[in-house]
């Protein structure tokens, strides 16, 4: 069985940083507490609307991080010629809605192959390694693999919602990445509790998981830096 890996998505370390439209706390240094706890890649999603990863944080992650970069976007002529410039490890390409508050579903690809077809060349030219963020759909998959992206992501929503029969989509979806020379990640809405069937599919060969770690972070990770706060305070009093 393949190795597998970890990205950690750290978009809502931004989220709470641009809450009050500052600098803290820096998406970036969470990447690297994530890097140092063991992940093997880091994604960050680039909106339209920069609700939370800014340009700037781009460009900083590039320059600092040793581990892969993955970044997510839509296929969008801004978000192409951003990624063309900034030429991270991989783009995800993925549907966006400025309304949603979260990416609902996987990006239609059988449906918009002439569209996505010139931003996936233009990405694939200078070296980025492409993935299609998709339902586990094999109509989905056969496009992404026609129109040249050399790594489909499987959007476990459905599965990590409760829906009947989603881990046998996703089996069936996994098996067929591999006749199709696609390289098979999936990620969105796992948790401890729910990881485990996705993880043990043997084509899966990395999951990407940010809102529950960073949600996970902030309760698990919060008494040691509340008892160095009161060691600041009771050092100073003193």
């Amino acid at each position: 069985m393949k190795p597998l890996r970890l990205g950690v998505n750290v978009d809502h370390v931004a989220t709470v940083r641009n809450a009050r439209g500052g600098l803290h706390p820096d998406p970036l240094i969470g990447a690297l507490a994530a890097v140092q706890g063991g992940a093997d890649g880091i994604t960050i999603h680039l909106r339209e609307d920069r609700r939370h990863i800014r340009d700037e944080d781009v460009r900083r992650f590039l320059s600092a991080l040793s581990v892969p970069l993955n970044l997510e976007m839509a296929a969008t002529e801004e978000m192409v010629a951003i990624a063309v410039a900034a030429r991270p490890h991989a783009v995800c390409l993925v549907p966006e809605k400025r309304t949603e508050v979260t990416t609902e579903g996987g990006l239609d690809v059988a449906g918009q192959q002439e569209a996505l077809r010139p931003a996936v060349a233009r990405l694939s030219a200078v070296g980025i390694r492409v993935s299609m963020f998709v339902d586990p759909d094999p109509a989905q998959l056969r496009a992404s693999a026609a129109i040249g992206a050399a790594v489909v992501e499987l959007h476990t929503g459905a599965y990590a919602g409760g829906r009947e029969g989603e881990l046998a989509r996703l089996r069936a979806a996994a098996a067929l990445t591999a006749s199709l020379r696609l390289e098979c990640h999936a990620g969105h809405g796992l948790t401890y509790d729910n990881v485990g069937p996705v993880a043990a599919l043997p084509e899966v060969v990395e999951l990407n998981i940010g809102h529950f770690l960073i949600g996970e972070a902030i309760i698990e990770g919060l008494a040691p830096v509340v008892a160095k706060m009161k060691r600041l305070m009771q050092a100073a009093r003193a």
